[in-house]
Protein backbone atom coordinates (compact mmCIF):
# COMPACT_ATOMS: atom_id res chain seq x y z
CA UNK A 1 0.00 0.00 0.00
CA UNK A 2 1.56 3.17 -1.52
CA UNK A 3 2.01 5.56 1.86
CA UNK A 4 -0.36 8.48 2.16
CA UNK A 5 -1.58 8.01 -1.67
CA UNK A 6 -3.63 5.07 -1.75
CA UNK A 7 -7.44 4.43 -1.58
CA UNK A 8 -8.05 2.05 1.58
CA UNK A 9 -11.12 0.32 0.66
CA UNK A 10 -13.33 -1.10 3.73
CA UNK A 11 -15.72 -4.30 3.47
CA UNK A 12 -18.20 -5.23 5.72
CA UNK A 13 -18.77 -8.89 7.07
CA UNK A 14 -22.21 -8.62 8.51
CA UNK A 15 -25.55 -6.40 7.74
CA UNK A 16 -26.95 -6.42 10.69
CA UNK A 17 -28.17 -3.39 13.05
CA UNK A 18 -24.14 -2.22 13.83
CA UNK A 19 -23.19 -2.67 10.50
CA UNK A 20 -25.10 0.48 9.56
CA UNK A 21 -22.94 2.22 12.17
CA UNK A 22 -19.53 0.99 10.71
CA UNK A 23 -21.06 2.26 7.11
CA UNK A 24 -21.78 5.52 8.25
CA UNK A 25 -18.27 6.40 10.22
CA UNK A 26 -16.25 5.03 6.84
CA UNK A 27 -18.68 7.43 4.54
CA UNK A 28 -17.58 10.47 7.07
CA UNK A 29 -13.74 9.56 6.75
CA UNK A 30 -14.00 8.55 2.82
CA UNK A 31 -12.92 12.69 1.64
CA UNK A 32 -10.81 13.52 4.36
CA UNK A 33 -8.68 10.41 4.45
CA UNK A 34 -9.30 8.75 0.93
CA UNK A 35 -11.10 5.46 1.94
CA UNK A 36 -14.52 3.90 0.79
CA UNK A 37 -16.48 1.20 1.29
CA UNK A 38 -16.39 -1.51 -0.94
CA UNK A 39 -18.17 -4.20 -0.13
CA UNK A 40 -20.59 -6.07 2.09
CA UNK A 41 -21.09 -9.72 2.26
CA UNK A 42 -24.19 -10.94 3.63
CA UNK A 43 -25.86 -13.65 5.28
CA UNK A 44 -27.76 -13.92 2.21
CA UNK A 45 -28.30 -12.20 -1.37
CA UNK A 46 -31.15 -10.20 -0.45
CA UNK A 47 -29.63 -9.26 3.04
CA UNK A 48 -26.28 -7.89 1.18
CA UNK A 49 -28.40 -6.11 -1.50
CA UNK A 50 -30.52 -4.50 1.06
CA UNK A 51 -27.30 -3.52 2.61
CA UNK A 52 -25.59 -2.42 -0.08
CA UNK A 53 -28.63 0.21 -2.01
CA UNK A 54 -28.80 1.82 1.70
CA UNK A 55 -25.43 2.79 1.77
CA UNK A 56 -24.62 2.85 -1.74
CA UNK A 57 -22.16 -0.20 -1.38
CA UNK A 58 -20.76 -0.98 -4.99
CA UNK A 59 -19.91 -4.89 -4.39
CA UNK A 60 -22.67 -7.69 -2.13
CA UNK A 61 -22.71 -10.97 -2.14
CA UNK A 62 -23.21 -13.87 0.00
CA UNK A 63 -20.24 -15.55 -0.93
CA UNK A 64 -17.00 -15.81 1.41
CA UNK A 65 -14.79 -16.62 -1.17
CA UNK A 66 -15.79 -14.18 -3.67
CA UNK A 67 -15.47 -11.37 -1.02
CA UNK A 68 -12.42 -12.15 0.50
CA UNK A 69 -10.85 -12.21 -3.35
CA UNK A 70 -11.70 -8.38 -3.77
CA UNK A 71 -8.07 -6.95 -4.23
CA UNK A 72 -10.01 -3.23 -3.41
CA UNK A 73 -10.48 -4.02 0.10
CA UNK A 74 -7.95 -4.14 2.65
CA UNK A 75 -10.05 -3.71 5.88
CA UNK A 76 -12.32 -5.94 6.70
CA UNK A 77 -14.91 -4.95 9.56
CA UNK A 78 -16.37 -7.68 11.56
CA UNK A 79 -19.77 -6.98 12.25
CA UNK A 80 -21.15 -10.68 12.90
CA UNK A 81 -22.50 -12.04 16.01
CA UNK A 82 -20.15 -12.14 18.76
CA UNK A 83 -19.58 -16.03 18.59
CA UNK A 84 -19.05 -15.99 14.94
CA UNK A 85 -16.26 -13.49 14.92
CA UNK A 86 -13.48 -15.99 14.54
CA UNK A 87 -14.00 -17.83 10.82
CA UNK A 88 -14.79 -14.85 8.85
CA UNK A 89 -11.89 -13.16 10.75
CA UNK A 90 -9.26 -16.59 10.03
CA UNK A 91 -10.77 -16.06 6.30
CA UNK A 92 -10.03 -12.98 5.72
CA UNK A 93 -6.25 -12.88 7.81
CA UNK A 94 -5.45 -15.41 5.19
CA UNK A 95 -6.63 -12.85 2.49
CA UNK A 96 -3.89 -10.41 4.01
CA UNK A 97 -6.54 -7.79 5.48
CA UNK A 98 -6.44 -6.13 8.08
CA UNK A 99 -9.41 -6.75 10.76
CA UNK A 100 -11.72 -4.59 12.69
CA UNK A 101 -13.89 -6.28 15.29
CA UNK A 102 -16.81 -5.36 16.85
CA UNK A 103 -16.56 -6.22 20.91
CA UNK A 104 -15.86 -8.66 21.99
CA UNK A 105 -13.03 -10.27 19.91
CA UNK A 106 -14.63 -13.20 20.23
CA UNK A 107 -16.55 -14.76 23.06
CA UNK A 108 -13.62 -17.10 24.54
CA UNK A 109 -9.80 -16.56 25.64
CA UNK A 110 -9.02 -19.46 22.96
CA UNK A 111 -10.69 -17.83 19.86
CA UNK A 112 -9.16 -14.77 20.47
CA UNK A 113 -5.40 -16.44 21.05
CA UNK A 114 -6.53 -17.85 17.87
CA UNK A 115 -7.33 -14.80 16.12
CA UNK A 116 -4.56 -12.83 17.51
CA UNK A 117 -2.14 -15.88 16.79
CA UNK A 118 -3.27 -16.11 12.84
CA UNK A 119 -2.61 -12.31 12.28
CA UNK A 120 0.67 -11.34 13.58
CA UNK A 121 1.90 -14.72 11.52
CA UNK A 122 0.29 -12.77 8.89
CA UNK A 123 1.27 -9.57 9.51
CA UNK A 124 -2.06 -7.68 9.73
CA UNK A 125 -2.96 -5.11 12.10
CA UNK A 126 -6.34 -6.03 14.13
CA UNK A 127 -8.36 -3.95 16.50
CA UNK A 128 -11.34 -4.66 18.40
CA UNK A 129 -14.13 -1.51 18.86
CA UNK A 130 -14.42 0.17 22.25
CA UNK A 131 -15.65 3.31 21.28
CA UNK A 132 -16.28 4.68 24.51
CA UNK A 133 -12.20 5.33 25.35
CA UNK A 134 -11.90 7.95 22.31
CA UNK A 135 -14.36 10.19 23.97
CA UNK A 136 -13.21 13.19 25.69
CA UNK A 137 -14.05 12.23 29.11
CA UNK A 138 -12.65 9.21 29.22
CA UNK A 139 -9.33 10.38 27.87
CA UNK A 140 -8.95 13.12 30.10
CA UNK A 141 -9.63 10.27 32.85
CA UNK A 142 -6.79 8.48 31.90
CA UNK A 143 -4.50 11.27 31.45
CA UNK A 144 -5.55 11.82 34.94
CA UNK A 145 -4.58 8.44 35.74
CA UNK A 146 -1.08 8.23 34.10
CA UNK A 147 -0.06 11.98 34.77
CA UNK A 148 -0.84 10.52 39.00
CA UNK A 149 -3.35 12.73 39.99
CA UNK A 150 -5.02 10.39 41.99
CA UNK A 151 -1.97 8.96 43.99
CA UNK A 152 -2.64 5.54 45.00
CA UNK A 153 -6.15 4.34 43.54
CA UNK A 154 -8.47 2.93 46.25
CA UNK A 155 -12.09 2.12 44.43
CA UNK A 156 -12.40 1.46 40.87
CA UNK A 157 -15.72 0.72 39.72
CA UNK A 158 -18.61 0.32 37.19
CA UNK A 159 -22.44 0.43 37.22
CA UNK A 160 -24.27 -0.36 33.45
CA UNK A 161 -27.95 -0.64 34.81
CA UNK A 162 -29.31 -0.74 31.31
CA UNK A 163 -33.39 -1.86 30.12
CA UNK A 164 -33.96 -3.90 27.24
CA UNK A 165 -37.43 -5.60 26.09
CA UNK A 166 -38.12 -8.73 25.78
CA UNK A 167 -38.41 -8.38 21.95
CA UNK A 168 -34.58 -7.83 21.90
CA UNK A 169 -33.65 -11.56 22.99
CA UNK A 170 -34.27 -12.57 19.51
CA UNK A 171 -32.23 -14.09 17.29
CA UNK A 172 -28.68 -14.64 18.49
CA UNK A 173 -29.19 -12.08 21.64
CA UNK A 174 -28.52 -13.83 24.95
CA UNK A 175 -27.82 -17.45 23.75
CA UNK A 176 -24.48 -18.96 25.18
CA UNK A 177 -23.11 -19.82 21.63
CA UNK A 178 -23.02 -16.84 19.98
CA UNK A 179 -23.41 -14.22 22.44
CA UNK A 180 -21.17 -15.47 25.19
CA UNK A 181 -23.49 -14.79 28.09
CA UNK A 182 -25.78 -11.99 28.52
CA UNK A 183 -25.31 -8.11 30.22
CA UNK A 184 -21.66 -8.88 31.13
CA UNK A 185 -20.20 -9.71 27.67
CA UNK A 186 -22.28 -7.69 25.48
CA UNK A 187 -23.79 -4.69 27.55
CA UNK A 188 -21.22 -4.14 30.25
CA UNK A 189 -18.18 -4.76 28.01
CA UNK A 190 -17.43 -0.81 27.36
CA UNK A 191 -17.57 -0.12 30.94
CA UNK A 192 -15.33 -3.20 31.92
CA UNK A 193 -12.90 -2.27 29.47
CA UNK A 194 -12.90 1.26 30.34
CA UNK A 195 -12.22 0.19 33.66
CA UNK A 196 -9.27 -2.32 32.94
CA UNK A 197 -8.28 0.48 31.00
CA UNK A 198 -8.25 3.24 33.72
CA UNK A 199 -6.90 0.90 36.32
CA UNK A 200 -5.38 -1.96 35.14
CA UNK A 201 -6.80 -5.55 35.07
CA UNK A 202 -7.95 -6.78 38.46
CA UNK A 203 -5.78 -9.66 39.49
CA UNK A 204 -8.95 -11.36 41.17
CA UNK A 205 -12.93 -11.30 41.04
CA UNK A 206 -15.24 -13.00 42.85
CA UNK A 207 -18.84 -12.80 40.80
CA UNK A 208 -22.21 -13.38 40.90
CA UNK A 209 -24.59 -14.18 37.95
CA UNK A 210 -28.77 -14.68 38.12
CA UNK A 211 -32.04 -13.76 35.89
CA UNK A 212 -34.19 -11.74 36.92
CA UNK A 213 -36.95 -10.41 34.27
CA UNK A 214 -35.65 -12.13 31.06
CA UNK A 215 -36.21 -15.76 32.41
CA UNK A 216 -36.50 -16.91 28.38
CA UNK A 217 -32.80 -16.49 27.53
CA UNK A 218 -30.18 -18.85 28.24
CA UNK A 219 -27.59 -15.99 29.61
CA UNK A 220 -28.03 -14.03 32.97
CA UNK A 221 -29.74 -10.56 32.60
CA UNK A 222 -28.33 -9.15 36.50
CA UNK A 223 -24.71 -9.60 37.55
CA UNK A 224 -22.05 -8.25 40.08
CA UNK A 225 -19.08 -8.57 40.88
CA UNK A 226 -15.80 -7.56 43.67
CA UNK A 227 -12.46 -6.77 42.19
CA UNK A 228 -8.99 -6.84 43.10
CA UNK A 229 -6.79 -5.06 41.33
CA UNK A 230 -2.87 -5.26 40.59
CA UNK A 231 -2.37 -2.33 42.20
CA UNK A 232 -4.18 -3.12 45.48
CA UNK A 233 -7.26 -1.00 44.55
CA UNK A 234 -11.00 -2.74 44.83
CA UNK A 235 -13.60 -1.99 42.76
CA UNK A 236 -17.06 -3.65 41.91
CA UNK A 237 -19.04 -3.95 38.70
CA UNK A 238 -23.00 -3.94 38.21
CA UNK A 239 -24.64 -4.84 35.08
CA UNK A 240 -27.96 -5.47 34.35
CA UNK A 241 -30.87 -5.51 31.39
CA UNK A 242 -33.53 -5.86 33.11
CA UNK A 243 -33.81 -1.97 35.31
CA UNK A 244 -36.38 0.21 33.96
CA UNK A 245 -36.17 2.31 32.55
CA UNK A 246 -32.07 2.59 31.94
CA UNK A 247 -29.61 4.80 33.24
CA UNK A 248 -26.10 5.53 32.32
CA UNK A 249 -23.25 3.93 32.42
CA UNK A 250 -21.41 5.11 34.81
CA UNK A 251 -17.41 4.52 35.94
CA UNK A 252 -16.02 5.95 39.44
CA UNK A 253 -12.21 6.49 39.62
CA UNK A 254 -11.70 7.75 43.58
CA UNK A 255 -7.35 7.68 44.75
CA UNK A 256 -6.18 9.73 47.97
CA UNK A 257 -5.89 12.93 46.00
CA UNK A 258 -8.61 12.35 43.70
CA UNK A 259 -12.10 11.36 42.82
CA UNK A 260 -13.53 11.29 39.56
CA UNK A 261 -17.04 10.16 37.96
CA UNK A 262 -18.16 9.78 34.45
CA UNK A 263 -21.74 9.06 33.02
CA UNK A 264 -21.29 7.61 29.17
CA UNK A 265 -18.76 10.32 27.69
CA UNK A 266 -19.95 12.67 30.28
CA UNK A 267 -17.37 14.00 33.52
CA UNK A 268 -20.22 14.13 36.34
CA UNK A 269 -17.44 14.77 39.02
CA UNK A 270 -13.94 15.89 38.66
CA UNK A 271 -12.49 16.73 42.04
CA UNK A 272 -8.89 16.84 43.20
CA UNK A 273 -6.48 17.62 46.10
CA UNK A 274 -4.66 20.17 44.04
CA UNK A 275 -6.65 22.31 41.66
CA UNK A 276 -5.38 23.18 38.01
CA UNK A 277 -6.66 25.96 35.73
CA UNK A 278 -7.94 23.23 33.16
CA UNK A 279 -10.24 21.64 36.07
CA UNK A 280 -12.66 24.04 35.62
CA UNK A 281 -12.91 23.33 31.49
CA UNK A 282 -13.38 19.47 32.12
CA UNK A 283 -16.26 19.96 34.94
CA UNK A 284 -18.14 22.13 32.00
CA UNK A 285 -18.05 19.22 29.63
CA UNK A 286 -21.24 18.61 28.95
CA UNK A 287 -20.73 15.86 26.51
CA UNK A 288 -17.74 13.72 25.96
CA UNK A 289 -17.75 13.83 22.26
CA UNK A 290 -20.63 12.28 20.86
CA UNK A 291 -21.60 8.82 21.77
CA UNK A 292 -24.72 8.44 22.72
CA UNK A 293 -26.32 6.51 25.79
CA UNK A 294 -27.88 2.87 24.79
CA UNK A 295 -28.98 2.78 28.60
CA UNK A 296 -32.67 2.05 26.69
CA UNK A 297 -32.09 1.00 23.27
CA UNK A 298 -28.98 -0.57 21.29
CA UNK A 299 -29.94 1.64 18.35
CA UNK A 300 -29.83 5.06 20.17
CA UNK A 301 -25.77 5.06 19.83
CA UNK A 302 -23.93 7.85 17.60
CA UNK A 303 -21.20 6.42 15.34
CA UNK A 304 -18.71 9.28 15.99
CA UNK A 305 -16.97 6.66 18.06
CA UNK A 306 -16.42 4.44 15.33
CA UNK A 307 -15.76 6.88 13.10
CA UNK A 308 -13.12 7.92 15.57
CA UNK A 309 -11.90 4.33 16.11
CA UNK A 310 -11.86 3.66 12.07
CA UNK A 311 -9.66 6.63 11.75
CA UNK A 312 -7.35 4.95 14.09
CA UNK A 313 -7.00 2.30 11.69
CA UNK A 314 -6.47 4.66 8.84
CA UNK A 315 -3.88 6.64 10.40
CA UNK A 316 -2.20 3.07 11.83
CA UNK A 317 -2.02 1.74 8.22
CA UNK A 318 -0.79 5.02 6.54
CA UNK A 319 2.20 5.76 9.01
CA UNK A 320 3.03 1.78 10.20
CA UNK A 321 2.61 3.01 13.42
CA UNK A 322 0.48 0.95 16.62
CA UNK A 323 -3.24 0.72 16.76
CA UNK A 324 -4.48 3.29 19.83
CA UNK A 325 -6.34 -0.08 20.80
CA UNK A 326 -4.69 -3.55 19.45
CA UNK A 327 -5.65 -7.06 20.05
CA UNK A 328 -3.63 -7.56 23.54
CA UNK A 329 -5.32 -5.21 25.25
CA UNK A 330 -8.91 -6.55 23.72
CA UNK A 331 -7.64 -9.78 25.30
CA UNK A 332 -7.37 -8.48 28.81
CA UNK A 333 -11.54 -7.54 28.57
CA UNK A 334 -12.86 -10.68 27.19
CA UNK A 335 -10.54 -12.39 29.49
CA UNK A 336 -11.52 -10.18 32.62
CA UNK A 337 -15.28 -10.98 31.76
CA UNK A 338 -14.78 -15.27 31.44
CA UNK A 339 -13.01 -14.47 34.68
CA UNK A 340 -16.08 -12.78 35.77
CA UNK A 341 -18.50 -15.88 34.47
CA UNK A 342 -16.07 -18.84 36.03
CA UNK A 343 -16.40 -16.95 39.34
CA UNK A 344 -20.15 -17.02 39.07
CA UNK A 345 -20.50 -20.35 38.09
CA UNK A 346 -18.10 -22.11 40.47
CA UNK A 347 -19.08 -20.12 43.71
CA UNK A 348 -15.20 -18.80 44.26
CA UNK A 349 -12.68 -15.93 43.74
CA UNK A 350 -10.56 -16.17 40.32
CA UNK A 351 -7.42 -15.24 39.38
CA UNK A 352 -6.26 -13.19 36.46
CA UNK A 353 -3.46 -13.34 34.08
CA UNK A 354 -3.49 -10.55 31.07
CA UNK A 355 -1.69 -10.36 28.20
CA UNK A 356 1.84 -8.41 28.17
Amino acid sequence: MNKDTSTIGFGLVGAGMIANYHALAIKALAAEHNIRLAGVLGLTMDEAQGFAQKHSVPFYTDSSEAFFARPDIQVVCIVTPSGAHLEPALQAIRAGKHLIVEKPLEITVERVDTMLDAASKAGVKIAAIFQARFSAGARAVKEAIDSGRFGQLCLCSAYVKWHRTAAYYSGWKGTLALDGGGAVINQAIHAIDLLQWFAGMPCEVFAWKTRRVHLGIEAEDTACAALKFASGALGTLEATTAAYPGWERRIEICGENGSVSIEDDRIIRWDFRDARPEDDQLRALASGGGNSSGASSPDQISFVGHQRQIEDMVIALRSNSALLIDGAQARNTVALVRAIYESAECGAPVKIVSAE
